[in-house]
């Protein structure tokens, strides 16, 4: 049974709007936890849009589930997850003018770089997971990096038409988790995944954790954060 992560950025997103102290992310992530989810994902950007450093701190020190700290590979970035310790860091490619995180990083590209920030999140005690495509060369090249953990990005599913167009890249994303398995990589994937299209990658086989967090977040607009968790959680089941 795959776990779930919520993503709590936006939460973040909507108290940033007003500069004002609600609604609290740390808040958010008790409601969550509450409400039954496996772990609380955050990603702290370099231009610091919705998630503030003292978010992560206060998250890391009130969160009974896991913190999964998303990150660049920046390095003032990464000295301050060394400095807090989430149980996990999940390094993402990011770019100033994007609204969202488009597309997985480039391990290959970027493999000597990657292969230093992993092994120094690893030495603070962090486990380390790289949000990749589902392609076989950046699984090959996560493993080569020593990564433990992948995140495959579900973004192109999720924006493919359902039917023939959607099928192809839920069969993509099911060989890749197969391939990370029997590599020893645990796998979760991740982005765009709402009450709609979540069954089918919940149910790939060897699937560890989805991490889900806009579809949850705009559903509790109108049901109350706790409601849409637990939809999600029974989803996911």
């Amino acid at each position: 049974m795959a776990k779930l992560g919520v993503n709590i950025d936006h939460i973040a997103t909507v108290r940033q709007a007003r500069k004002g102290k609600e609604p609290d992310p740390v808040e958010a992530a008790r409601i969550c936890e509450e409400a039954g989810c496996d772990s609380i994902v955050c990603h702290l950007r370099e231009d610091r849009r919705h998630i503030q450093d003292d978010d992560v701190r206060r998250l890391r020190k009130r969160l009974g589930t896991r913190l999964n700290l998303e990150m660049s590979a920046a390095p003032a970035i990464v000295a301050f997850a060394c400095k807090v310790k989430p149980d996990q860091a999940t390094l993402v490619p990011e770019r100033r003018q994007e609204l969202t995180t488009e597309g997985g990083l480039d391990v290959v590209k970027g493999e000597k770089r990657i292969r230093a920030v992993v092994g120094r999140l690893a030495r603070n005690g962090i486990a380390v997971s790289l949000f990749i495509d589902p392609d076989k060369s950046q699984i090959d090249a996560s493993k080569r990096v020593g990564a433990g953990i992948i995140e495959l990005h579900t973004g192109e599913y999720a924006n493919a038409q359902p039917g023939p167009a959607r099928n192809a890249q839920l069969a993509k994303l099911k060989r890749a988790a197969i391939y990370a398995h029997s590599l020893g990589l645990e796998v979760n994937a991740g982005h765009g995944l709402d009450y709609i299209n979540v069954r089918p990658v919940a149910a790939i086989e060897n699937m560890n954790e989805l991490n889900i967090g806009y579809s949850m977040i705009s559903k509790a607009v109108f049901s109350g954060l706790d409601a849409a968790v637990r939809e999600m959680k029974e989803l996911v089941r």
